[in-house]
């Protein structure tokens, strides 16, 4: 075994950005809809390692980039598909662009490897190869059994906090993309995405790292045959996986389902995209949606249709050309639907006019309408997907003959940002339009707290891994804010999300139905919620100075 192990350490040495690239594609198959997480800390746990080996900066800078390039362009797979939806585009364009995008995202987690490296190389070479097998590739001499000293602890600690920093960064960086945060992989374990309430989850992240950095922690003491040690994170990891084991039992018998609160009929009618802008196929959705949305009783209820619902203008005012029927029309046919008191969340376009009437913009927004047919209170997307939603650099872009993902010439215009929408006797929604729920703290008025949050979205472009990601972090923002989330989307995943990130009631992709349920009850405001994301940059920065009072006592 040892003899094994010695090849595969010679290999990784030889080879460490192409073992790196391995770890991080294996690292992606933690989530979803593979949710195989213990593979991705095993997998961080080997790309830790690597980066500890790494002889200079640059060399851990590499082995980083390399994993990130791996983690990446494994977990969004699902990109490629919504190329395949754009008919100016070849299918081969959009794998082009999930690699394009994976080399920039690999920068941060190049980033937070050569943080660590750095925090590492400040410890004493005497010490450095007492802490663990952590020497330099270069050293000639075997890696010596290791002792738990501060210089191993450093090391972890201050990779989980650079981590947690950089993801962060990657939330709002050049306009943020924050889709899969590395703590949604824990999901699966139903307690550890709890700490969410009080680190969020790019804090959630770091724990994450650190458990990673324990598995080396523990394969070093298994080697150092140091009886104490051993038994400690033996114990130590039994209790864990015990934990994990009876989580869901644990929250079963904690959390009891809320009581009722607004009635509310959630519906999919299972439109792909590729028959939803198809305008001979516009009268058939539309009759999908009015059948599963017709009232089984007279009790008032909110009807939460998805994301671009409807291609019917509801407003009047815009140029005669952009009308299919009249606004009056359109919306007597919704109201056809709706019981007398009842009221309408849909996502509709709005168009903006320029000085001479032309439309210059638009807007992707949610619409109340009202059982007599007014218009309420609108709620316009504000974060926008560049390539999706608007093309960047348009008149170069266009030029060349690319164009959006979404049909039309027209770019889309950011709204204000998170708003509270008050529905009177249905209370107080907050609205994230599709992609706007990845974003940990940035999804909820905090002067305004709704009651639960709305997220109509579009998930049928999003291939076979897209819907399940994305269900997986609007659960994460459930938790976060003590919310209740309520998807609605043309194809799923449709979803009931508890203030526990639980989900109480879902429609599976690709088929069609309606959830008549009420909206759970929404719990007190969470640490998160009333401090968001200054709590996990906190977080990192006292990880990080752990690392640094480590370091120091290791030296």
């Amino acid at each position: 075994m040892t003899a094994i192990s010695s090849r595969i350490i010679a290999f990784a040495d030889h080879w460490p950005k192409l073992v790196a690239l391995a770890l991080g594609a294996v690292s992606a198959t933690g989530f979803a809809p593979l949710n195989l997480w213990p593979l991705t800390l095993l997998a961080f746990a080997g790309w830790m390692a690597l980066v500890a080996r790494s002889s200079k900066g640059r060399r851990a800078l590499g082995v980083g980039w390399a994993f990130g390039v791996g983690h990446f362009t494994i977990g969004l797979n699902w990109i490629a598909t919504a190329f395949t939806y754009q008919a100016a585009m070849p299918a081969w364009l959009g794998w082009v662009a999930v690699l394009l995008l994976s080399l920039y995202l690999a920068v941060y987690p190049a980033l937070a490897a050569w943080g660590a490296w750095a925090v590492q190389k400040f410890v004493a070479p005497a010490q450095a190869g007492a802490a663990g097998g952590l020497s330099s590739a270069d050293d000639p001499r075997p890696i010596a059994a290791p002792a738990f000293t501060g210089a191993t602890l450093s090391f972890i600690l201050a990779f989980a906090a650079l981590w947690t920093l950089t993801e962060w960064l990657r939330s709002w960086m050049f306009t943020g993309f924050a889709w899969n945060p590395l703590g949604v992989t824990l999901a699966p374990t139903e307690v550890l995405p709890l700490l969410s309430k009080w680190i969020g989850t790019y804090g959630l992240s770091g724990f994450a790292i650190y458990l990673a950095g324990e598995l080396i922690t523990f394969a070093q003491l298994r080697r150092s045959k140091s009886a104490p040690n051993v038994k400690l994170y033996t114990t130590t990891i039994v209790v864990l996986l015990v934990l994990f084991a009876i989580a869901p039992w644990v929250r079963q018998s904690d959390h009891p389902l809320a009581e009722r609160g607004t009635p509310i009929t959630v519906v999919q009618p299972n439109v792909g995209q590729q028959d939803k802008w198809e305008g001979g196929k516009a009268d058939a959705n539309f009759a999908k949606l009015a059948r599963l949305t017709a009232p089984k009783d007279d009790t008032p209820r909110l009807i939460l249709w998805p994301e671009a619902a409807i291609p019917d203008y509801l407003e009047t005012g815009y140029p005669a050309v952009y009308y299919d029927r009249s606004p009056a029309e359109a919306r007597g046919r919704l109201t056809d639907l709706m019981n007398p008191n009842d009221v309408m969340l849909l996502g509709a376009l709005k168009l903006e006019l320029g000085r001479d009437g032309s439309v210059v913009g638009a807007r992707n927004a949610v619409m109340t309408i009202h059982a007599d047919g007014t218009l309420g209170a609108r709620y316009d997307k504000a974060h926008l997907v560049p390539y999706g939603e608007y093309l960047p650099m348009r008149p170069i872009l266009s030029a060349i003959g690319l164009s959006r993902l979404a049909p039309g010439d027209v770019d889309f215009w950011p709204g204000p940002g998170p708003h509270t929408l008050d529905l009177g006797r249905f209370g107080q929604v907050g609205l994230q339009i599709c992609y706007e729920i990845i974003f940990s703290g940035q999804v909820v008025d905090r002067t305004h707290r709704p009651d639960f949050i709305f997220n109509p979205s579009n998930d049928a472009w999003f291939g076979g891994w897209g819907p399940p990601q994305h269900l997986a972090q609007a659960r994460l923002r459930a938790i976060e804010e003590g919310l209740p989330v309520i998807r609605a989307t043309p194809t799923g995943i449709s979803a009931v999300v508890d203030a526990d990130g639980r989900v109480l009631d879902s429609l599976p992709m690709h088929a069609a139905g309606r959830i008549d349920t009420f909206v759970p009850r929404a719990h007190a405001p969470t640490l998160f919620a009333q401090y968001g994301n200054v709590l996990p940059v906190g977080f990192a920065l006292l990880l990080l100075a752990a690392a640094i009072a480590f370091r120091r006592r290791g030296r």
